[in-house]
């Protein structure tokens, strides 16, 4: 009976993969047809991958569905049950390093970063970033489920900081920050480390599976841009003191005051010459 549920899940999820490439391949077609024009060698190699795409998606998502949504939910019954789940943010912060630091789509970005910006951000350097930000954000999210902490209170002054930042560091990091939240909530965070959290809040009696089990991928998706706008605070802060423009501001808290005014300036492209020529001949 069991082998008859698991082929049928199996031919579900065949046919829903299925149904979600044919739109691509109808694009890939008209536009071969009418605009690309591609040879044959090009097209055989495109329709390899699309072969390989389908069956690299199948495998995946079926080994998600039958083990790691699975193994995720036992773990966090198991400890959830234990008089020291409190343990489970500690563990949360490591799974979240491990998680990030192997997530595909996080080493594409990462790799993509450091070619544009022509070796200037170093690809590990943004990967350590990232990683350091889920591991946190998922530790926090733990604690949000084992102690019931509101995901309001954890939100509303993580986006708070986010922008502040955002307008500090300027847009050099800016889009690589906010990239990088969407790219963080990729499908090993949220198979595995999502269903420790729902099979924690399952198991205890004083919380609700779907107000306290849910929210993780929120917070991961929060956390990164957080990391990556320090990130690039801290590159320009260093750029600032190396070219002398910062230096006569001593004190970090002058220099950080200095970046938010150039930040506000940039942001509403006002010219910072016109502003000091405007306030000498208000004078």
């Amino acid at each position: 009976m069991s082998q008859i549920i698991i082929l049928d899940d199996l031919l579900h999820l065949l046919l829903e993969i299925l149904y979600a490439l044919i739109p691509l391949v109808l694009v890939f077609i008209f536009f071969q047809v009418f605009v690309f024009k591609l040879g044959r060698s090009s097209v055989l190699n495109i329709i390899k991958g699309i072969v390989l795409t389908y069956v690299g998606l199948v495998l995946f998502l079926y080994g998600v569905k039958i083990g790691f949504l699975p193994t995720g939910k036992i773990i966090g019954e198991s400890l959830g049950n234990s008089p020291n789940n409190w343990v489970l943010v500690p563990i949360g912060f490591l799974l979240g390093f491990v998680v990030t630091f192997v997530e595909p789509a996080i080493r594409v970005l990462c790799i993509e970063v450091e070619k544009s910006s022509s070796g200037f951000v170093r690809e590990k350097t943004i990967l350590y970033t990232l990683s350091a930000g889920v591991a946190v954000s998922v530790a926090l999210a733990m604690a949000k489920t084992v102690y019931g902490i509101s995901l309001a209170y954890l939100l509303i002054p993580g986006y708070f900081i986010a922008f502040v930042l955002a307008i500090i560091t300027g847009p050099d990091f800016t889009g690589i920050a906010f990239d990088s939240g969407g790219v963080a909530t990729g499908p090993m965070v949220v198979t595995f480390i999502m269903s420790i959290s729902i099979g924690v809040a399952d198991v205890m009696s004083d919380r609700d599976a779907v107000i306290d089990g849910f929210g993780l991928v929120s917070l991961v998706a929060l956390a990164p841009i957080i990391s990556v706008l320090l990130l690039g605070l801290a590159y320009r802060i260093k750029a600032g003191m190396q070219n002398g423009n910062d230096i006569k501001y001593k004190g970090m808290p002058k220099r950080l005051a200095m970046s938010l005014k150039t930040g506000i300036l940039n942001t509403f492209n006002i010219n910072s010459k016109e502003s000091g020529e405007g306030e000498d001949n208000g004078e």
